[in-house]
């Protein structure tokens, strides 16, 4: 059941992909959203990595007195739901011929070897210092995440959301 307030709320991605105003600037952003070129996907990726990276962020210090490696799974998690949807709907514009199902395990499937690759990076640190802080493991998980970022990129856009010739797209 949809609350009725949400009814009369425009959705996160169409506002994104309309605008909230108009000029210049709103002009652009359209323009991006709406290309399906690799560059444009790019640009899309990126933003939505900024978003889902945010979320990881807030709750890898929310959850770090549990301590790093569960915080990190916490984070890992919600975040990469919250990005393989918005790549479904938003970076590869694959609603309609990706469902959710697939898009959640599969491109989960691809942010696995990120978390194993975290995980990996924060038991190094821990076992180079005793006590790095939050700044620093959040600092060397962004790193890791943006290394391993490229490669996701292209898997999700070459195997996951891929426009397939025989499907008529």
């Amino acid at each position: 059941m949809t609350c009725p307030s949400m009814l009369r709320r425009p959705h996160a991605v169409d506002v994104l992909r309309h605008g909230i105003g108009s000029g210049h600037g709103h002009r652009v952003v359209r323009a991006v959203l709406d290309r399906e070129t690799g560059r444009a996907q790019l640009a899309r990726y990126a933003m939505v990595g900024a978003v889902s990276s945010a979320l990881y962020a807030v709750l890898f210090v929310a959850v770090e007195g549990a301590g790093e490696q569960p915080a990190n799974l916490v984070g890992a998690i919600a975040s990469t739901l919250l990005a393989n949807e918005l790549h479904r709907r938003l970076t590869f514009h694959a609603g309609g011929r990706v469902g959710w199902f697939t898009a959640q395990w599969e491109g989960g499937g691809l942010a696995a070897l990120g978390l194993v690759a975290t995980s990996l990076a924060l038991a190094a640190l821990d076992h180079l210092a005793d006590d790095p802080g939050w700044a620093v493991q959040v600092l060397l998980i962004g790193a890791v995440t943006g290394a391993v970022g490229l490669a996701r990129f292209m898997a999700l856009r070459a195997w996951v959301f891929h426009r397939s010739p025989a499907r008529g797209e």
